[in-house]
């Protein structure tokens, strides 16, 4: 049956208590991700939270910690470079030996850019992530100085040849996500991934390897729109390739140079149409709401955003595996 074997997941970070890990069981999520606080980063740590998360029930499908692929010192080819790369090959170790089968990679020095966290015309009274490039355009540089897309390239090939060999020795898959927002440069960093011919240039210069892939991210396609691509003809595009190693399922309010992160159901994109063509193309990897409007503390905060956008995720996934494979009878 097509979009049988695609897996809803949710978030957990190292430190969550018993009781957060039991409310992700509770909402009829079986799989999960795991960001790694930098403490937990040692084998010993990550086995004992593997086996804590195996006695509630819970599957890992993959892992990362933020300083580790988030790194200035890689994505720029700073002083202490090479370090930062073995620590990167370490970690991707010990998650092989945990059993843990893909990894990230975000070229985001400046991790996700965002203008301010606030209550926006499409957010319904809660705050959520606005961005408004005018606005980050005239913010300082970062690190100094202006990085070039050439230079941004040439230190992510020189990246790629220290890491892909340690994935392929230990069989864990690099799912290499988009600059968030995608444009050209902001705060004097150009950006690596901003449409999907970014993709098709990064993983030629993988030699294809499998073990590169990709966190397709639906934001931050339809933050770009057309810039970025087709968004249910890259869908399509990128599992056949099978580049598609996890997949973001967000909303926005419209295109760049403004827009405002929605509830699934509030952005300009239809997300059932989105949902049907995963399904359609028998996407077969993991799936995710990654960003959410903050609902109140007082109902649940975080908690309840998440678990409402999943829910409402979930199902769109049940109806369009119902509907497609009727389709296909």
């Amino acid at each position: 049956m097509l979009g049988s074997k695609m897996r809803t997941q949710m978030k957990v970070v190292s430190d969550y208590t018993d009781e957060q890990l039991r409310f992700i069981k509770q909402i009829g999520v079986d799989h999960v991700f795991v960001m790694f606080k930098n403490e937990h980063t040692d084998y010993d740590s990550v086995m004992k939270f593997m086996e804590r998360l195996r006695k509630v029930g819970l599957t890992v499908t993959d892992a990362g910690n933020t300083d580790i692929y988030k790194n200035p010192l890689i994505h720029l080819g700073l002083p202490g470079r090479d370090e930062a790369i073995e620590r990167y090959n370490a970690f991707t170790r010990v998650l092989s030996k945990a059993g843990i089968p893909v990894t990230y990679m975000t070229w985001e020095p400046n991790k996700v850019l965002t203008s301010r966290i606030d209550v926006g015309t499409y957010t319904r009274q809660a705050p959520a992530r606005i961005v408004d490039i005018g606005e980050l355009e005239k913010r300082p540089y970062s690190h100094g100085r202006l990085f070039t897309k050439e230079e941004i390239w040439d230190n992510f090939k020189y990246w790629l040849d220290r890491v892909l060999p340690v994935c392929e020795e230990e069989n864990v898959k690099i799912a290499l996500h988009p600059n968030d927002p995608p444009v050209d440069c902001l705060l004097g960093i150009s950006n690596l991934i901003t449409s999907a011919a970014d993709y098709k240039r990064a993983f030629e210069l993988a030699g294809n390897s499998p073990y590169l892939g990709m966190k397709m991210c639906m934001g931050c396609w339809l933050e770009a729109g057309d810039a970025f691509g087709n968004l249910l003809e890259d869908i399509k595009y990128f599992i056949e390739q099978d580049k598609v190693l996890i997949v973001h399922f967000r909303n926005v309010s419209g295109t760049m140079p403004y827009f405002e992160e929605t509830l699934l159901e509030d952005g300009y994109m239809n997300m059932y149409e989105a949902m049907k063509q995963l399904v359609r193309c028998d996407y077969q990897g993991v799936i995710h709401v990654d960003h959410a409007p903050r609902m109140t503390n007082e109902c649940g905060g975080m908690n309840a955003s998440f678990a409402y956008c999943t829910g409402y995720m979930k199902a769109l996934l049940n109806c369009a595996i119902q509907e497609i494979n009727k389709e296909e009878r």
